[in-house]
């Protein structure tokens, strides 16, 4: 795998970056986002960390609110996992409070009175100051949304399966309670290890980078 995980890293690190504020404009409304982090390198390249997409229609650019700007980590694992290393990290006790998903109602009528909430909208600050700072991404158009899922799985995959690719020593993500996180080097629990990038999917990621207008003729 290391070939093809230095090969899209070639690619990726190649596009346009795009870092916070972000001209919202600039990203497509379907496809897959590529993230960085400040002080990750692998293949001699800034190391990718996530990769990620999206289910519904024309919602690529609200997910990356979600990550970057809405500060609610029960609508974003990126955050929620970020929040846990923070705390993980410092020793914080609140991270029991920060594992506790408020998105249903039965669930906030539960779980709402034990909650710290000025507490939770420090960590969310302080979660986003983190992502904003040090999270940069690249963007590459796909409208079909089975095409979408089929390449961030196979992608994650070829990254995570790569001998090469390893977190620096200062890696945020060494602190998370989830090993899958610590162990990939990817803010990524779901996907890793699995089906990687066929040779075909390769050819077909390369066209399609070298001519975005005519991403979704070459996935079809």
């Amino acid at each position: 795998m290391s070939e093809k995980c230095k090969q899209l890293h070639q690619w990726f690190n190649n596009l346009e970056r795009i870092n916070f504020p972000f001209d919202e404009r600039k990203i497509p409304r379907n496809g897959i986002y590529i993230l960085f982090e400040k002080g990750e390198t692998a293949h001699g390249m800034d190391r990718i960390v996530r990769i990620g997409t999206h289910t519904g229609k024309n919602q690529l650019r609200s997910r990356l609110k979600q990550h970057f700007i809405k500060e609610n980590k029960d609508r974003s694992i990126f955050r929620k996992n970020i929040g846990r290393a923070l705390l993980n990290r410092d020793k914080d006790p609140f991270l029991d409070q920060w594992e506790i998903d408020l998105t249903s109602r039965k669930k906030k009528e539960i779980y709402s009175a034990l909650i710290d909430f000025e507490k939770q909208k420090e960590v969310e600050k302080g979660v986003s100051q983190y992502i904003q700072a040090n999270i940069s991404f690249v963007v590459f158009e796909v409208e079909s949304q089975e095409k979408r899922l089929e390449l961030e799985s196979k992608i994650i995959s070829t990254i995570s399966l790569c001998d090469e690719c390893c977190p620096s020593s200062d890696w945020l993500g060494l602190f998370s309670p989830k090993e899958k996180i610590r162990k990939s080097g990817l803010w990524l629990v779901n996907g890793l290890f699995k089906e990687p990038l066929s040779d075909e999917d390769m050819r077909l990621i390369k066209i399609s980078l070298a001519h975005p207008t005519s991403i979704n003729d070459v996935f079809d």
